[in-house]
Parts: structure tokens; sequence; C-alpha cells
């Protein structure tokens, strides 16, 4: 799909006229020292200033192809003219009068949309927020209130964000956690089943049902949270099945199942949501990232009737702001309207591209993924699959040097989440590149 709606131009990407960091970068890096917290994590030195489709250019003039979307949030490319439009337009005519007090058109025709896109049935409502950790505590809040009951169950390798009540599911790296101590309590976590590592559906089940038995009661479990493809965690998609055996568990025991598809939503796989590739239907779904191309939106959708909270027991001043509601609804458009299929067919050849690479390279342990949320796992050999992280963390170093943006995920993943209007040229180009590397540096 490289030309028609995709993009009429594809450019020739990287082109690098200087090696990075330049000058002009480097300044400010050390202007960003000086002045905004550490905590975050630079993955590489590129200080971006403007970007186009798949294409992202720095404060030194360097062109690169990325393929990481700013973590899957940019779905439809940087600045897509539909969606600065439905921007611009917007604030043209409102930008704030707070959602909390009054009434938004846009937040309506918004809610309207993702009701008849909630894959958990018909008959939803949405609860809007800024950010994906925002649309988990919601819906922490909300299983709590309707279910009075007062316990969670995660899973390892989880990430649902930052925040509290969020960072108490979250379980995928130990500097997220540490210092922050005591947590939300009456949260369990359980082993996510990856298939590469031996994970089952049964034995997944079997472990669930122990904890049920010995240290967590199922009639206080308000809610199960889960990613219908772990993001952080290191892109793995469970066994065939899981997310139907796991949904007839929590009916078994009234438990809500809240989906995370903050990474996974949105279009990203190929359907609007990950979940729609298995035949479960969930209770509650939490979606970010992606939905406005790169505006503040975090979104709960819940079934209706679980939306049974009174006035004031919950609240966003900015949430579901007229903005960012207009870009999300233009950004639905283009995913409807083609980008979807695109991820589904440019997804499908980068993966058996990547497949290919894997029975070159034995340091490749899996690939795996849907659309284009594609892991490539890295090891020390096909035959020990002992996690390569030092490996994984240079390719994505190299590759960055090179222009080519792509970033980790879980403790030696290769992530490949580019924006949906990822081109088939665009494609090769940083198939190409990845391929280079892995020459270099594990030939």
């Amino acid at each position: 799909m490289e030309s028609g709606g995709i993009r009429a131009e594809s450019r020739t990407t990287p082109e690098l006229v200087i090696a990075p960091p330049g000058e002009k970068a480097r300044a400010w890096i050390e202007r960003d020292r000086a002045t905004i917290s550490p905590s975050y994590t630079r993955e590489y030195p590129a200080v971006i200033e403007r970007g186009s489709g798949c294409t992202v250019w720095d404060v030194d003039g360097n062109a690169y192809l990325d393929v990481s979307a700013g973590i899957a949030v940019a779905a439809t490319g940087h600045c897509h003219p539909d969606v600065v439009k439905a921007i611009q337009d917007q604030a043209a005519r409102l930008i704030h009068m707070s959602g909390t007090d009054f009434y938004y058109p846009n937040q309506i025709r918004l809610a309207e949309k993702l009701s008849e896109l909630f894959p958990g049935g018909d008959g939803a409502k949405v609860f809007y927020g800024n950010s994906g950790a925002e649309a988990i505590e919601a819906g922490m809040k909300l299983a709590r209130y309707h279910t009075n009951r007062t316990r969670f169950i995660a899973f390892r390798g989880a990430f649902h964000g930052r925040t509290f009540g969020a960072l108490s599911l979250t379980a995928s790296k130990a500097v997220q956690r540490n210092r922050f101590a005591p947590l939300l309590p009456g949260v369990t976590h359980a082993t996510y089943p990856d298939p590469y590592r031996g994970g089952t559906v049964e034995a997944s089940l079997e472990e669930l049902n122990r904890i049920f038995e010995t240290t967590t009661p199922p009639e206080e479990v308000a809610a199960l949270v889960v990613e219908p493809i772990q993001g952080e965690g290191g892109y793995v998609v469970p066994p065939e099945g899981w997310l139907e055996a796991i949904e007839e568990l929590c009916r078994e025991h009234g438990i809500l199942l809240f989906l995370d598809e903050v990474q996974s939503g949105m279009g990203r796989t190929g359907k609007m949501f990950a979940v729609e590739h298995t035949g479960a239907e969930p209770d509650m779904v939490a979606v970010a990232k992606g939905i406005a191309s790169g505006m503040p939106l975090g979104v709960l959708i819940a079934r209706a009737e679980l939306m049974d909270w009174k006035p004031g027991a919950h609240a966003s001043t900015f949430g579901g702001n007229p903005v960012a509601c207009e870009a999300a609804i233009a950004t639905i458009r283009l995913l409807e309207d083609e980008l979807m299929a695109n991820a589904t067919e440019v997804g499908g050849y980068i993966f058996e591209r990547l497949r290919e690479l894997q029975s070159r390279f034995d340091v490749i342990g899996d690939v795996r993924g849907r659309g284009l949320m594609i892991g490539v796992e890295m090891v020390e050999s096909g035959e020990s699959k002992k996690r390569a992280r030092e490996l994984r963390n240079a390719i994505v170093g190299r590759c960055f040097e090179k222009g080519l943006l792509i970033l980790g995920c879980g403790a030696n993943t290769v992530r490949w989440a580019p924006p949906l209007v990822l081109t088939r040229r665009e494609a090769d180009r940083a198939l190409e590149i990845f391929e280079e590397t892995l020459e270099e540096l594990a030939g």
C-alpha cells in the first residue's frame, strides 16, 4: 500500500548529515540535564524537532526512519495532515472548558464511536483521562466500586503505568518499583504464559487456581488485569485459547476481565483491538497511546451496566479535551479506512522477513507478534535460549547510529512498532539496516 491513501510520497530515509549527536543536539542535551528530571529513560541521544510519516528530523538536520512511533503512539504517522487539520480546526474553536462540569459534543461523538467499537459486546460507556495510566486507574476504581471487592490479579512482565495504582499492577522492571513501597495492597501477580519459554494454557490456569486456593480468595478479586499481547514485557503473544480460558475463569468467580490495550489497541495488530484476534469478550478495556496520534488521551471503555458510579466518584479536569477528542475521531477514521489493513499487510511482510533472518542468525530466538506489533527476542544461542540483553542493547544503539529509530522491550527483545503508515519500501530499508547490524554484531 505504497501509493494512494497511505502516503503519496515515500522519502528515502534515513539520511544522516552528521554523526549523531551533532553539536546542536549536544547543546540541547546539556540544557535538558540541567532542568529536567533524570528519571526519564533516554534510549539514545536523539533530539527530535519535526516529523512526517515515518521520518523524523533532529535539530542537526539528520533524517531518521522511525519504527518506534514514539512508543507505539504515532499510529497515523507523524503529523498526518488529516489529524493536523482536525487539531487546528478544533483549537481555533475551543481548547478547554472542562468535561467534568460541562458537556462537549466532541466527547459525545467519540464516546459513541468507541461504544460501537467496544469488543465486549453491545452497549458501553467511556471515561476520559489523559494517559494509559489514568485509564488503568479509572478501571481499578470502577472495578472496586462496582463489585465492592478489593483485590486484583495481574501478571509478571506486565506494564500498566507508573502512578501508584497502576504501578501496583506493573511487574516488568524492578527499577520502576524500587523505593516506592508500600504500593496498593491486594495485588497478586501470576505468570504470563510465553510459548517460546514453555508457557501453556493449562499451566497458567493451574497456577491461577492454586493462587485462588492458597493466597487470594476469588470472591475478593474485583478484576483480573491483563494485556492481550504483553507490551513492555517483551511483545509476548500468549498461547492460543488462553484469553478465552481466562475469561471463563473470571466468569466462574464473578471477576471482571479488564484488558489493557494501551499499546496493542487502536489498529496496531491489524484489528482495532488485539483481543479481536481471539474469542474473548472483556468487561473493560483501557486505551491510550495511538488513539489520538500523539495528543494526550486515555480512555476506559466498559460495559454500560458497570458504569454505575455516582457523580463525583471519579473525574478528570483535562480528560477528553476537545482537541484530543477531535484528533482521536480523525485517527479512528484513518484506521478504519486503510491503516489497519496496512498494518496487516506490511506487518505480515516484516514478520516473514524477520523469520528468514531467524533461520540465518542463531541469536534470534523468537519472532512473534501480530500486525505491526512484532518482537524479536535476542538470545545467546537458539539452544540455550539465554537472554542476550547486552546484544539487544547493542543492536538498538547501532541501528540508531545508522539512522533507524527502534526500541527494546522486555529484558532482551527488539520491538517493531512503527507508524501504521509504514510502506513496504520503508520496511525494506529498516530490515536492511537491521540485517546489517546483525551481521556486524552477531555474524
